[in-house]
């Protein structure tokens, strides 16, 4: 395993710096702050990337909460499904000149006189449904019942779009019954799967996932796992069957088996994986064994109330990181007797009705417990790049994500970190994340990129990560910093039971008080008074629905003032709701800003939905589908780089490309292939990097040769400004290799890499048996100025 950073904040730095591939796992410590200038190709390698190839294949996971405030959300969501899957399989025809312009294909397929398609259309995508229910872990608040859907355990679910769940006979049919949809219009998988789109009679892959969607319900437990959920399914080592308290504490029984069947049938090795999770509220994925089920509890073994611990004084006279800062009813072991805090010691003090309701078990935990029961966040980046992780005894092992589940198939390559994706449709302003207008203000329409492009949408990991309104990155705005416990700069994102004050520094939206009239703050409504024996939180944001409902959230409702609930004429609110909610996804927040450039944020709360029509690109969940399929389509389309390499005067690059695969026996003889050759002494030390690349050995990687850059003037000016998808060739002969294409530095024409992102125009292109033999994975070895590391 290799030598883990010192913190996340530094790896994510160290990615952003030192990627040549976007998403690359840099294998130096340190990174070019600079182009990199020709040197002698002899020059000991400084920088170390993957160089990426096209993806054929995707496996998409979908985390949706199914929580009681979800339905609507899941309707919305379930709108915008055909909007990603089509995005995928039948890709929009661009101008290769100018990206901007694109339009949907003809409905034969073909693109306009001048337009090509953006990327080549998947056509094999494994499509699978989680929701965020796991259950209690171990307490009483979440119990299984006839048509509730409290624990689904990790599984990949199909159900209808009806009242009556239980009903199995209704349940969509799935490929070979393992719960998930293939999409197989060339019908190469065996069996075959789904071949039909959508069809007049409402059958095909988009209906039936439709279906699905809105089938996962809105009647699941309420303390959502929604990061342990997909955990759970793809990365959990041993995933238990059943979890039974014994002497107070909760241990692991059994391995499910059924669920390890359905990872092994759902994931791919060599697949670009993507989790798209949609929630209104929070993480809570509960720690599963020891104590940790005392969140979710509500009786004790005496059918009495249960009450948590107070925490020891020292949280609030020395700090939440003092080691004496811990709960009343942990071991006190060094630390002092706090019998005026704690009770008399052996009888420790828990907290009234009022300090601890049910319903705010997961918010706060350490200030307001003295104890941390949910998982770290770390536990899931690790998950999503780590190929090594550690199981539940401590033990490291590998990470199925990143390993072959299946080695008797002929399917044995492993993906490497950068095609992993995760995206979150989470509480928080679309306002804050949306790209900016001319002048200064959100527009998911009209907004401009870091280049000043006008595309709309969301914005990428890159342009989160740069100054906003006087803070250091839009991240500091809605996130803060949870390690420092720094809180974020918009008061709309902090987690807060009472009204809260300020303004949003992006728009300079003020908090409204409970008292303002409907609509006064055009983020959230307005803050409203929580039921305290109840125990809930202020909105991140809100938005309207389409009709109004009579909900739970505004049922006896009358003197809290809440945003959601239509007013009666006296003031108060009626039972009548007429807005959605979310709140602040702070945890889900955290691990996409850890990932960096595999990190999506997208907004649960959508900016309307009054106008549905072709071309709004502020519609429902639209911009955030955008920002998905864009953030994909980087690995669909081929090699770019997301910075420029500085060439010499014959148009070479001071770079290498090593090319690692499992060979037979060891026998590797490169010489005897094609455009390579052993790689030569001077280039072994890049060798030995490459091989201790995290996903080596998994891949049984045993011969590494060097693909050869093309040298002389007319295979170099072949290889730059033959336009795909004609063939590179000299004097009709194929040429075989590599080049590097930047037209913005003179270096072939703009067609070669029209199908790159405007920030990535600029690739290292491989023709003829240059191109990556089957099963191998190609580096890009760079030289620089080891000074600037």
């Amino acid at each position: 395993m290799p030598a883990r950073p010192p913190s996340r904040a530094a790896r994510a730095a160290a990615s952003l710096l030192c990627s040549l591939v976007v998403g690359g796992t840099s294998l130096l410590p340190g990174c070019l702050s600079r182009p990199i200038a020709h040197q002698d190709t002899r020059t000991t390698g400084t920088v170390v990337e993957r160089l990426p190839r096209r993806v054929d294949k995707i496996d998409l996971l979908l985390t949706i909460d199914n929580s009681s405030s979800m339905k609507d959300k899941q309707d919305i969501l379930a709108l915008a499904v055909p909007d990603l899957v089509r995005r995928l399989v039948d890709p929009r025809c661009i101008d290769p000149l100018n990206p901007l312009d694109s339009s949907p294909p003809r409905e034969d397929g073909s693109c306009p006189s001048g337009k090509e398609r953006e990327f080549e259309p998947v056509v094999d995508i494994h499509i699978g449904i989680l929701s965020t229910s796991l259950g209690s872990h171990g307490a009483d608040s979440c119990p299984d019942g006839p048509l509730v859907f409290n624990n689904d355990k990790g599984h990949l679910i199909a159900r209808s779009d009806r009242d009556d769940h239980n009903d199995a006979d209704n349940d969509p049919p799935t490929y070979q019954n393992m719960g998930f949809l293939a999409w197989d219009p060339e019908q190469k998988l065996s069996p075959a799967g789904e071949s039909i789109l959508d069809d007049s009679a409402g059958r095909g892959l988009v209906p039936t996932l439709t279906n699905m969607v809105r089938g996962v319900a809105d009647n699941g437990c309420g303390f959502e796992s929604q990061l342990e959920s997909w955990y759970r399914f793809l990365v959990d080592p041993a995933p238990y069957e059943t979890l039974e308290v014994v002497n107070g504490k909760a241990e692991r029984r059994g391995l499910d088996k059924k669920l390890l069947d359905q990872r092994k049938a759902f994931l791919r090795p060599d697949s670009l994986l993507a989790i798209v999770m949609l929630s209104d509220e929070n993480d809570c994925s509960i720690k599963e064994g020891g104590n940790a089920f005392w969140v979710a509890r509500q009786k004790d073994e005496n059918d009495n109330l249960f009450r948590m611990f107070a925490p020891r004084r020292e949280c609030a006279e020395k700090g939440l990181d003092d080691p004496c800062c811990k709960s009343c009813g942990a071991p006190r072991g060094e630390c002092p007797l706090d019998e005026e805090t704690c009770g008399p010691d052996g009888q420790p003090k828990t907290l009234l009705p009022n300090e601890d309701p049910h319903n705010l078990r997961c918010f706060d935990q350490k200030r307001r417990f003295g104890i941390d029961l949910l998982y770290p966040i770390d536990r899931y980046t690790d998950a999503l790049t780590q190929a090594r992780i550690q199981d539940h005894q401590g033990n490291v092992v590998d990470n199925p994500i990143f390993s072959d589940l299946d080695p008797d198939d002929e399917n044995s390559a492993v993906r490497p970190p950068e095609y992993v994706f995760f995206a979150g449709l989470v509480g928080v302003p679309w306002q804050d994340i949306a790209r900016q207008d001319d002048a200064g203000q959100p527009d998911l329409r009209e907004g401009r990129d870091q280049d000043g492009n006008l595309v709309g949408g969301f914005k990428s990991a890159k342009e989160l990560s740069a100054p906003n309104a006087g803070f250091a990155s839009t991240w500091d705005i809605i996130l803060g910093d949870p390690k420092s416990r720094r809180s974020p700069g918009d008061p709309h994102m902090i987690e807060s039971p009472i009204p809260r004050e300020g303004e949003n520094p992006i728009t300079g939206t003020r908090i409204a008080s409970p008292d303002s009239p409907d609509g006064a703050n055009t983020i959230n409504g307005h803050e409203w008074n929580p039921n305290p024996g109840f125990g809930d939180l202020q909105y991140a944001c809100t938005f309207p629905l389409l009709e109004p409902v009579m909900g739970d959230d505004c049922k006896g409702n009358e003197d809290r003032d809440s945003p959601l609930c239509k007013d009666n004429p006296d003031g108060t609110d009626s039972n009548l709701q007429v807005s959605a909610k979310a709140y602040p996804g702070l945890r889900q927040l955290e691990l996409i800003r850890n990932l960096g450039e595999q990190g999506i944020v997208g907004s649960v709360c959508p900016a309307q939905l009054e106008s549905p029509e072709e071309g709004r690109l502020d519609f429902g969940y639209r911009p955030a589908i955008g920002a998905i399929v864009d953030r994909l389509k980087t690995k669909l389309g081929g090699q770019c780089l997301p910075r420029a390499l500085q060439p010499n005067e014959s148009g070479q690059v001071s770079c290498l490309v090593l090319e690692a695969r499992s060979t037979a026996e060891g026998k590797c003889g490169c010489d005897g292939l094609t455009a390579r050759r052993e790689v030569l002494h001077e280039n072994l030390a890049a060798k030995r990097r490459v091989l201790a690349d995290p996903v080596a050995a998994v891949n049984g990687w045993n011969c590494v040769c060097e693909v050869e850059q093309l040298k002389t003037p007319d295979e170099l000016a072949a290889c730059q400004n033959t336009v795909p998808p004609a063939p590179v060739e000299v004097g009709g002969e194929k040429v075989h290799g590599w080049c590097y294409v930047d037209p913005r530095l003179g270096l072939g024409q703009e067609e070669v890499v029209a199908k790159c992102p405007s920030t990535e125009r600029r690739q290292i292109r491989f023709t003829g048996d240059g191109e990556a033999l089957d099963g191998a994975t190609q580096f890009v070895i760079c030289s620089g100025d080891t000074a600037n590391q």
